[in-house]
């Protein structure tokens, strides 16, 4: 039989849980450090992104990687780089660049595509793209609709 051992309220909260990644940015110049969102950092992630509307969610894409790679990006003392205001600058960098550091910080926070697309499901419309990516409801492929004209 295995033997359990049933935690403290201490030993929880003095637990070191929140795990860090070096990822390499070369269109940078180097690296950054990528860790694990608190539980309350993931909440308000998810808030911000996909916000409830009646009985359905609206997806919010405006900086999404910008504003995940914000949360998640920190430098050697554990302290944030990007501050809340300071995350639609990110969002303006080399996409290539974000997805280096989305992709590890979707790792490390165990958000896979399925993940996402469990929380797009009850949204307004929001498609995925056949990469995985999630696309507004506006932003079908327009180019292959045939025109009007």
């Amino acid at each position: 039989m295995e033997e359990r051992m049933c935690l403290t309220k201490a030993q929880i909260l003095e637990s070191d849980d929140i795990k860090k990644e070096w990822v390499d940015v070369p269109e940078w110049g180097g690296g950054v450090f990528v860790k694990m969102l608190s539980g309350m950092e993931r909440d308000r992630w998810e808030e911000e992104t996909f916000a409830a509307k009646g009985k359905t969610r609206q997806v919010n894409y405006k900086n999404m990687r910008g504003r995940f790679c914000g949360l998640c990006m920190i430098d050697e003392k554990g302290d944030r780089l990007f501050r809340s205001k300071e995350v639609d600058a990110l969002g303006r960098k080399s996409a290539t660049a974000l997805d280096r550091v989305f992709k590890v910080a979707q790792k490390l926070n165990g958000m896979t595509p399925e993940d996402i697309d469990e929380l797009v499901k009850n949204s307004d419309g929001g498609q995925i793209d056949s990469d995985g990516s999630h696309l507004p409801p506006d932003s079908e492929n327009q180019s292959e609709k045939p025109s009007d004209q």
